[in-house]
């Protein structure tokens, strides 16, 4: 049955609520105390059962209390002022507002909350990059919409953010941080329970609890800088959120929050079953003709922002950090936000047969675990590991220079674990001889006592020099010593075919979020011979990352589109714009290139459109940032989560590695030295590429140390007021 209040009279409102709040008597507290908690000189009062509920009310007074809203409604004009365009999305007729039951009885409004949703995630995702350190325009908006939604968990809880931090997580990390934490000093938000398939928790904790030794899961964003010896861990909240956090998800829970504010908890209707996973697609378009339609559906790719020269389209080269969005990737990820449960169940198993197929993983021999991101992947893989090692004795494990902090941090944070580490050539190859030495030390020769090697965790493709790795040799050479070799494929998935049984893989750890799909999704795929936990611990960890319906379904729909396309077409586009690159690049004054750059080599055919580079006394944060200003071009600066590396780069020595240390503990914000780099994606096009060449020539060209004049010095403040309105405006357009 429908909840209908049609409008009346001012006059008759106030008459009636005068009479109702007299009649209404001891419940007047009760009443009050729930408007109190309402930012009501911000915004309406809203017919909001939920809350009057809570209050433990009955019916007949709840419907009085309605009145009493209506009332006060009447009598402060200041709270009848909305938004035009989501008055004419939630009035249906002359002014009357209809609340729809579904068949279990909840009520929802789904006509104006659902399209407000999908409104303010799409502008979110319009503009979408990796949060905290980037320079480029989408990635502002997109950490300023992220933090945003730290204050609007503050606000719904109706807490000070002076005593509580926010911390974003996947079920199975909130359940390890509130299990630390006494009752009395969380809050904690499911978005379980506002119906969305999301798998997100918002835990608000008291500052002093987080000051505490707690335990957490360690990878990237976790440390501020580490070295082969130490690490910085970073502050909260970023130390409790381990890897890429699911962006779009935790704008998505918070818009949902403001819009249970307005009309109630139970907002959302169940989704009517679709083919979510097949549907949205190019028909028998494959290769070329498919990417080309799919670059039309790249979403964001007409939006202009401003540079010093006016307006520009945006271009974003920062992909080796995290990928935009197609259209059917969106569609499919919005249509399951509000899936029934039985159908995501379905949509699930059928990303996993995707999945199995696209990384050469038969189901009957490997395992998928669904997780948040490659971080929880690895960390996971980590404590089972630890599982097969006897308490008390120690073990090695084996990874590169080359590696990013989510495949170097878990392994150190196990005990008795040693990490040897494997030398890389200028390219960024592992040497692989030194690699059979090693293995044959430890494990057939076993001259380092009782110490074995159990494990090889190397990374498929360097986040910063972009050299494809051998993965069937290494697989090989592990096979032979009895050693398990996991792949971190965070960059490889989405750019090269893999077969893990083919390449003796044991495990690989991925991420949707490089891979076109952003919604908080990715996996372990892990050979269920070695898998370590009991069968109550792997479903606890499998259901965590399960409660994300729609990032697995986008995750699903994303690997369709790229195997429609064809991984030799994307390899074979990849490969033509590196080039152009690099030999563009090559040619500019005081340009340094990292990594592969010998075009005419037969090893350059390993080299992937990442490419790490600077110019000569310039940091790499100033020339990310004059990119952005001069160009409207997004890249990526500082050490890229992988410190080992960009200090073996910039030959940084041991003693003014450990002055960085007191300088970032002292001063944590300073910028510290690293390198710039340009990564490429499907979306980029030859035209991408020569923009961002003549704006680095412009800026190469510009003579170092030169002192700024009056003209140059009010632009660079008009741009800087430009972005910042830039990043209001679409800040506005997410949130209202």
């Amino acid at each position: 049955m429908s909840v209908i209040c049609t409008p009346h009279t001012k006059t008759a409102y106030i008459f009636r609520g005068v009479l109702i709040f007299f009649a209404l008597g001891k419940y007047r507290k009760a009443l009050f105390a729930r408007i109190a908690r309402r930012r009501c000189y911000f915004q309406p009062f809203v017919i909001d059962s939920d809350r009057l509920y809570d209050c433990c009310l009955s019916n007949s007074v709840m419907a009085a209390c309605l009145h009493v809203i209506n009332a006060l409604n009447a009598i402060f004009p200041l709270f009848e002022k909305r938004n035009h365009m989501q008055q004419e999305k939630i009035r249906s007729g002359a002014g009357v507002k209809e609340f729809n039951n579904d068949s279990a009885g909840n009520e929802y409004f789904p006509a104006a909350a659902f399209g407000e949703l999908e409104r303010g995630v799409f502008a979110a995702l319009e503009t979408y990059s990796n949060v905290h350190r980037g320079s480029g325009h989408w990635s502002r908006v997109s950490t300023e919409l992220y933090e945003q939604s730290r204050q609007i968990v503050l606000d719904y809880l109706h807490l000070p953010a002076s005593l509580y931090t926010v911390i974003f997580s996947t079920p199975a990390g909130a359940e390890q941080l509130v299990s630390q934490c006494t009752t009395d000093s969380y809050f904690c938000l499911s978005s379980v329970d506002f119906g969305l398939n999301i798998g997100v928790r918002a835990i608000a904790v008291k500052h002093k609890e987080l000051k505490k030794n707690i335990r957490f899961s360690t990878g990237g964003g976790t440390a501020r800088l580490i070295s082969p010896d130490w690490v910085v861990w970073a502050k909260s909240p970023h130390k409790f959120e381990a890897g890429t956090p699911a962006i779009i998800n935790v704008i998505t829970f918070a818009l949902a929050l403001k819009l249970a504010e307005k009309y109630g908890k139970k907002l959302f209707p169940r989704s009517l079953n679709m083919d979510l996973l097949h549907g949205f697609s190019y028909g028998s378009l494959t290769g070329r003709d498919a990417l080309a339609a799919l670059r039309r559906d790249y979403i964001g790719a007409s939006l202009q922002v401003p540079v010093n020269s006016g307006n520009k389209r945006f271009i974003n080269l920062d992909n080796a950090a995290s990928t935009p969005s197609f259209m059917p990737v969106w569609n499919t990820y919005i249509n399951s936000v509000c899936q029934a449960e039985d159908e995501c169940k379905n949509i699930i198993e059928e990303v996993r047969s995707i999945a199995a197929d696209y990384f050469g993983a038969p189901q009957d021999e490997y395992e998928i675990i669904f997780t948040s991101n490659t971080t929880q992947a690895i960390n996971i893989a980590a404590e089972n590991l630890k599982l097969s090692v006897p308490q008390g004795e120690s073990f090695v494990v084996v990874n590169t220079m080359s590696e990013h902090n989510s495949n170097e941090l878990p392994w150190r944070s196990i005990s008795g674990c040693e990490l040897v580490r494997l030398n890389i050539n200028r390219a960024g190859a592992p040497d692989v001889e030194e690699f059979e030495r090693l293995l044959d030390a430890y494990n057939t020769k076993k001259t380092h006592g009782e110490k074995r090697i159990q494990l090889a965790a190397v990374t498929a493709i360097s986040n910063v020099l972009g050299n494809f790795n051998e993965l069937s040799v290494l697989g090989g050479i592990a096979k032979r010593y009895n050693v398990h070799l996991l792949v971190d494929a965070a960059q490889l998935a989405a750019h090269r075919k893999v077969d893990m049984k083919n390449s003796g893989i044991s495990m690989l750890a991925f991420s949707a979020h490089k891979a076109y799909a952003p919604f908080g999704s990715g996996m372990l795929i892990i050979k269920k011979d070695i898998i370590n936990y009991n069968k109550s611990e792997l479903e606890a960890r499998k259901k965590s990352g399960k409660e994300n319906g729609a990032g697995i379904a986008a995750m699903g729909k994303a690997l369709l589109l790229l195997h429609q396309i064809g991984l030799d077409v994307i390899r074979e586009e990849e490969h033509a714009l590196t080039k152009t690159l690099i030999v563009g690049m090559k040619r500019l004054p005081g340009v340094v290139l990292y990594g592969g750059q010998d075009e005419s080599s037969p090893e350059f055919e390993n080299k992937g459109g990442v490419i790490a580079f600077e110019i000569k006394k310039m940091f790499s944060f100033k020339l990310a940032k004059d990119l952005a200003e001069d160009g409207g071009i997004g890249i990526r600066s500082g050490c890229h989560c992988a410190h080992i590396l960009i200090k073996h780069l910039l030959k940084i020595p041991p003693v003014f590695q450990n002055f960085q240390r007191v300088i970032v503990t002292v001063l944590p914000k300073v910028e510290l030295p690293g390198v710039a780099r340009v990564s490429l994606g499907i979306e980029n096009t030859d035209a991408d590429i020569k923009d961002f060449l003549q704006t680095l020539e412009k800026i190469a060209l510009k003579r170092p140390g030169r002192s700024i004049g009056n003209r140059q010095m009010e632009t660079k403040t008009d741009i800087k007021l430009q972005m910042d309105n830039f990043i209001r405006e679409r800040t506005v357009q997410v949130f209202g």
